[in-house]
């Protein structure tokens, strides 16, 4: 069924929830899960920023990773994990593109929970993964 699973996380309420249902899945079917964790690049001009700069620490999405492996392997199921960039408001096209060069079987992350309004005014990674994806896509609110 559902033998490779790949998994975007960030720090929210609905990530947890993405990975506690990814291990339900994985453990029925007998899959593994693989953590994507995407962190944003604002490219910039010369000057100051000069080449831009990423939108929080990488030591930050390392620890998201590690907290979230050792809730997957406390509950017997097989995790790797990897932190790749994206240019701000790219997060989906990473994400599709993670999917489909480990020929992921299913695509599981949170929504987090935003009024309709909100998502429309500010844009929503998840409704953006469902249109471009071509695996099938979970979201977990």
């Amino acid at each position: 069924m559902f033998e490779k699973l790949i998994v975007a996380v960030d720090s929210s309420p609905a990530s947890d929830r993405a990975v506690a249902r990814a291990s339900d899945l994985a453990r029925i079917s007998g899959g593994t899960v693989q953590l994507l964790h995407v962190v944003e690049h604002v490219s910039a001009p010369a000057g100051r920023f000069a080449g831009g700069f990423d939108l929080e620490d990488t030591g930050e999405g390392e620890q998201l990773l590690a907290r979230e492996i050792a809730v997957l392997r406390s509950s017997g199921v097989p995790v790797s994990a990897k932190v790749v960039r994206a240019r701000v408001g790219h997060v989906a096209q990473a994400i599709a593109e993670a999917a489909r060069s480990e020929e992921a079987d299913l695509i599981v992350m949170g929504s987090r929970g935003r009024s309709e309004i909100a998502a429309l005014m500010l844009g929503s990674s998840a409704f953006k993964l469902l249109h471009i994806s071509n695996r099938p896509v979970l979201i977990v609110p």
